[in-house]
């Protein structure tokens, strides 16, 4: 059996060690158009500040290592430029020599991942304007981040905006943030941003809200950011605006996608054409909350869909469960969580919700060292089935969201929170979790 993958990083190299693992007489071919394989995006930006001290620290396997050890023809800059889902090939240029290939395959995987949306805006080729996805941007940006450049500006407030700004801010740099919209971090409610809002205004990161950025200036390399309103003098940009499916490829080929390019997949993930899979970045994930198929680009899942991909590809049926939304970062002092849904997704899918909002002690009140911990947990105003929850705190805040999202998993309701058996010691927790305080309120 011939396995052809498209992508050589998260979802493409998971799927192909769990080919090794049950088919022994595979042969697998990986496309990708890159310089490198299996490797951590999400730890890119603590590369750039130095709390990751190399490049090489975020690399899972080398490219040597697929080739030599599981005996993979693992390719590397090679550019996917067709498929012919008729005959079964997939075409491609190789950029380095500029020759054509051609390569046939029995199951095919598409694990191409996303690309960072890039505008057309004017003068967005100047020198000095970076996108943070891969390790060869990561590198550029570092080499580029000289003594002489002493003002960053970030075009977005995401996660990456938000990792990146106190990157930047701890090597020494003056930041702004510029988002088109009234707060960071969308995922979150507003009455929770405000508190993201505060924590970059105490450590000096200047936010520019409800500025459209239309255009940079600069002769060479960018000298100012021009949005609808004004301009702003910087001696660097990165560009953190999101991503977007990496699929441009697939519009000829008849294979069902979203509105926004994702390939649409099945529990198996198989997707609308026979012998083609596709998982990560460029796929959809089904959310047991909102129980339809979305789009949330994250490595968890990315590595998840892979293994799933590779396995029924080589013949071991197994299901993708689906996600509940949850993510965490880091943003100075403070770790932002959530899981399932917010006010705002709530409100698109006309689902009766309430609130419960609290400030509880991460520890037992009487132990010295607790941190307020900012809670908001949504929950469905007919059945009580919990629907989301976000948590904004110093410490503490990762394991609180992991019970949240275990719960949202199994459809349980805002009561038998209570009904958890979770950890207690005073330096831990109180004999009440928060969570479970605040289900006692409801």
């Amino acid at each position: 059996m011939h396995y052809v993958i498209i992508g050589g990083v998260a979802a493409g190299m998971s799927a192909a060690m769990e080919i090794v693992r049950t088919d022994e007489s595979a042969e697998i071919t990986v496309l990708e158009r890159g310089t490198d394989y299996s490797y951590g995006q999400c730890g890119l930006p603590y590369v750039v500040n130095g709390v990751v001290p190399s490049l090489d620290d975020v690399v899972a396997r080398s490219v040597k290592t697929f080739r030599e050890k599981y005996h993979m023809d693992a390719r590397v800059n090679t550019e996917v430029t067709n498929i012919d889902v008729q005959d079964q090939k997939v075409k491609g240029i190789d950029t380095e020599t500029k020759e054509t290939i051609e390569v046939p395959y029995d199951r095919l995987l598409i694990a191409s991942g996303s690309d960072p949306i890039v505008p057309d805006w004017e003068g967005v080729q100047l020198k000095g304007i970076h996108t943070l996805k891969t390790l060869r941007d990561t590198e550029g940006m570092m080499n580029d981040l000289t003594d002489n450049v002493n003002h960053v500006t970030i075009v977005g407030g995401g996660y990456v905006g938000l990792e990146m700004a106190e990157s930047f801010k701890t090597l020494g740099k003056n930041v702004t943030l510029i988002q088109r919209g009234q707060q960071v971090a969308k995922i979150f409610d507003e009455d929770m941003a405000e508190l993201i809002h505060e924590e970059a205004k105490k450590n000096d990161i200047e936010l520019i809200l409800g500025e459209s950025v239309e255009a940079f200036l600069g002769k060479d390399r960018v000298e100012a950011v021009k949005t609808d309103k004004r301009s702003h003098d910087t001696d660097f940009v990165l560009l953190a605006i999101g991503v977007q499916p990496n699929t441009s490829i697939l519009k000829d080929t008849g294979i069902h996608m979203n509105e926004q390019g994702a390939i649409h997949v099945n529990a198996y993930m198989k997707t609308s054409i026979k012998n083609i899979y596709s998982a990560g970045d460029c796929a959809t994930q089904y959310h047991l909350v909102k129980q339809l198929d979305d789009h949330i680009p994250l490595g968890t899942t990315a590595n998840k869909q892979g293994r799933i991909a590779g396995a029924n590809m080589a013949g071991n049926p197994l299901s993708f469960k689906g996600i509940v939304g949850t993510s965490i970062v880091k943003f100075f002092d403070l770790t932002l969580g959530r899981t399932g849904l917010s006010e705002r997704e709530a409100k698109q899918l006309n689902l009766p919700y309430s609130i419960q909002t609290t400030k509880a002690n991460s520890y037992a009140g009487y132990y010295p060292g607790g941190e307020t911990l900012y809670i908001k947990l949504l929950y469905h105003t007919k059945t009580n089935e919990l629907l989301g929850g976000q948590i904004i705190g110093k410490k503490g805040v990762d394991k609180r969201i992991d019970v949240l999202a275990t719960a949202l998993y199994n459809k349980m309701t805002i009561h038998q929170l209570l009904d958890l058996d979770l950890a207690y010691a005073p330096p831990y927790n109180g004999v009440w979790d928060p969570t479970q305080q605040m289900a006692r309120k409801v």
